[in-house]
């Protein structure tokens, strides 16, 4: 299982959210470039970086931010927020991002992720954004009648890398990641899903580490290594067996 830092980008500025909701974000670091290279010095493989007000907005809206920040470090980047066709996936791509994030457009137009996984091969991950286990989009601003399972089962088969499993109700409030739902839904697919939302404590990746034979190959973390609840270097140093 890999660890893995991330970085929401709002105006600039690197912040996290509670449940979703832009009114009430707390700004960690003016500088998303040095906090990069940051978690990269702590031993972070890859970073995963969140355009926030691309996300609201349906197109992108940091991208100097992002641009700072890949040419800050060396390790790959994965990015999503208001990725919504190949123009900007391709554009995404060209500026050093290892892999772009489909998550409303994924919702709505499953054949973009097909059209993507085939132009651009290993480099598309979906993101899956739920509340009470119901497909979130448009920034989490719209809650859809589409369970998070059956949205997944519809990108068997087309390449996409990995599912971003987020639940919506524990992003941002340290309160531990949905583990029932998190395995439920790698076990309905064959794509690896990476979880996020909720991570407080190392036994919160413990308890993930215990259903990664489920699929879960990674977990996104946030606000606990910001604020110093987890520290990087211990939580990747747990994952690869050396504590």
């Amino acid at each position: 299982m890999i660890v893995i830092p991330a970085i929401d980008l709002k105006e600039g500025r690197c912040v996290r959210l509670e449940q979703g909701l832009m009114d009430k974000d707390t700004v960690f670091n003016d500088d998303p470039a040095a906090q990069a290279l940051e978690w990269q010095r702590q031993g972070a493989e890859l970073l995963h970086i969140v355009d926030l007000d691309g996300a609201f907005a349906g197109e992108p809206r940091n991208r100097s931010a992002i641009e700072a920040i890949l040419g800050a470090i060396s390790i790959p980047a994965q990015l999503g927020g208001g990725i919504r066709d190949l123009a900007t996936i391709e554009a995404y791509l060209a500026l050093g991002l290892s892999r772009v994030i489909i998550g409303t457009a994924a919702q709505r137009n499953p054949d973009l992720v097909k059209d993507a996984c085939s132009r651009f091969p290993g480099r598309i991950v979906v993101g899956i954004d739920a509340k009470n286990g119901m497909v979130a989009v448009q920034g989490w601003a719209e809650v859809t009648d589409c369970t998070a399972a059956d949205l997944a089962r519809k990108f068997e088969g087309f390449g996409v890398s990995a599912i971003i499993y987020t639940d919506i109700s524990r992003d941002g409030m340290l309160q531990g990641p949905n583990l029932e739902a998190t395995r439920e839904l790698a076990e309905a697919v064959a794509i690896p899903v990476i979880a996020s939302g909720g991570v407080s404590r190392l036994e919160d990746i413990k308890n993930l580490m215990a259903i990664e034979k489920s699929g879960v190959t990674g977990v996104i973390t946030g606000k606990a290594v910001y604020t110093g609840a987890i520290k990087l270097a211990e939580a990747i140093a747990l994952t690869k067996g050396e504590v």
